[in-house]
């Protein structure tokens, strides 16, 4: 494989290790904001902020993890032939699966950018009683697609190298 191809995959992997470490610890942030909302609607009057707070945490933490899970390989998988079958044809199948997912993920990522567009040029509001803006989540939810679609190239490229007998580090 080409020095920058194997550069990229080696960057991408990395930058996808420390922001999936850093959304790991977004659970104990929507942890908090739900202790807060038991706690003020039990003894004080109820925010109306916290459950749809905790809602944009969440999106943050499942897309920011996207790219995190790909690279480790902890996403759900039917192995009921493929873990018996050897390394080279994983690969090759997994080929076949990488630019279905590619492809997806580019719709996503087109679809997150029109959206956060709009977002942007219109001032779009949530319709809660609350009303926060929705660029920051929406901007939030484009970057950990784009950053899973990196990690898909990458794992992509993996594949192809090790189907031509040579498999990245």
């Amino acid at each position: 494989m080409p020095k920058a191809i194997v550069a990229y995959v080696r960057f991408i992997d990395s930058v996808s290790h420390y922001i999936g470490l850093f959304a790991m610890y977004l659970v104990f942030a929507m942890l908090g904001v739900l202790l807060w909302a038991s706690f003020t609607k039990t003894f004080f009057l109820p925010s109306n902020w916290t459950v749809e707070m905790a809602q944009f945490i969440m999106v943050a933490y499942y897309l920011l993890g996207g790219a995190y899970s790909l690279k480790n390989d902890e996403h759900v998988r039917m192995d009921l032939l493929y873990g018996g079958w050897p390394t080279r044809r994983r690969a090759q199948v997994d080929l076949f699966t990488d630019l279905t997912l590619i492809f997806f993920l580019v719709m996503l990522l087109i679809g997150g950018v029109l959206s956060t567009i709009y977002a942007f040029d219109y001032g779009e509001r949530s319709y809660s009683a609350w009303r926060p803006y929705m660029l920051p989540i929406k901007l939030v939810m484009t970057f950990g697609i784009f950053l899973t679609l990196l990690q898909a190239v990458a794992i992509f490229f993996r594949d192809w190298a090790t189907i031509k007998g040579k498999p990245l580090p």
